[in-house]
């Protein structure tokens, strides 16, 4: 069966109807497009648990603040449409801004409190608003049984399985492992607008979490030691612009006074004005 690239949100739910009413399992992927390896790391466990995969390429504009980098985020639907095929993608659901908010900005929007107020929440105060509500939206109108995101996003992550918890949807959240270059840069659609100067040096970030990973699992207890000794490490790299970093619980994002147990190190810098996150779990259980 030839992939559909489905533009309308009734068409969509008319064409999920059919596979729904076969009993068959349904798998999402909400992605803003330009894809790459770790999309489509998340395409192969969709593929191995479901019966249908859908895939959304929406750059949801709710999500961007004012002065964001939502004109320059990188866009290629061809492209998107070649990978997703390659991978046995079942559908796409590309809709147009004005599908999604037909009205313009939406008068009703999801807020998931404290989780949203600190890490990447502080610096960009109306993110995780924008993100949540349009998963919400993708999750009503596709009613799947799982839905897959990436721990590069650990934040998203943590904000998408508790909304889906509070409100009762009927989604099993899938949390699949960051993808990273061979020199460790996280893969990002963003990495494609660093400079070859802001590339060469982003891999520090990596290195720089292994740092505080190492220390952690040594038995570091002081929180401000780790965030230390990941500071000196990118502070090395002459283009970096530190936003944050931070040690918080795996489970309230929260900075706890000691280590113990396990623990996210976090970390959003600036290459050349290009923004770009990362993160590790280290403690008790951690790998």
């Amino acid at each position: 069966m030839a992939m559909a690239v489905i533009e309308r949100i009734p068409a969509l739910r008319v064409w999920l109807g059919e596979a729904r009413a076969a009993g068959r399992r349904i798998g999402l992927v909400p992605t803003m497009g330009y894809l790459h390896e770790g999309h489509l790391s998340l395409v192969r466990a969709a593929r191995g648990d479901c019966d249908i995969v859908v895939v959304s390429v929406f750059v949801n504009p709710t999500q961007f603040g004012p002065n964001e980098d939502f004109d320059r985020y990188p866009r290629d639907f061809e492209r998107d449409r070649r990978l997703c095929a390659e991978a046995g993608v079942d559908a796409i659901f590309h809709p147009l801004v004005d599908e999604m908010y037909p009205s313009g900005p939406p008068f009703t929007t999801v807020s998931v409190s404290r989780l949203s107020a600190g890490l990447c929440g502080r610096s960009r105060p109306t993110h995780f608003a924008g993100v949540a509500t349009v998963v919400a939206k993708l999750l009503n109108i596709v009613a799947p049984d799982r839905a897959y995101f990436g721990e590069k996003d650990y934040q998203q992550l943590a904000v998408i399985r508790t909304m889906v918890r509070d409100l009762d949807i009927p989604v099993e959240i899938v949390g699949c492992p960051t993808v990273r270059e061979p020199d460790g840069l996280a893969m990002s659609s963003r990495n494609t607008l660093l400079t070859p100067e802001a590339r060469a040096q982003a891999p520090i970030l990596h290195r720089a979490l292994l740092r505080g990973r190492d220390m952690v699992a040594s038995g570091e207890a002081d929180p401000c030691a780790v965030t230390e000794a990941v500071r000196e490490m990118i502070q090395s790299a002459d283009l970096a612009e530190i936003d944050y970093i931070e040690v918080v619980g795996t489970d309230d994002l929260q900075p706890p006074a000691r280590l113990d147990g396990r623990v996210l190190v976090a970390v959003a810098v600036r290459f050349g004005g290009v923004r770009l996150i990362d993160n590790t779990v280290v403690g008790n259980g951690s790998a």
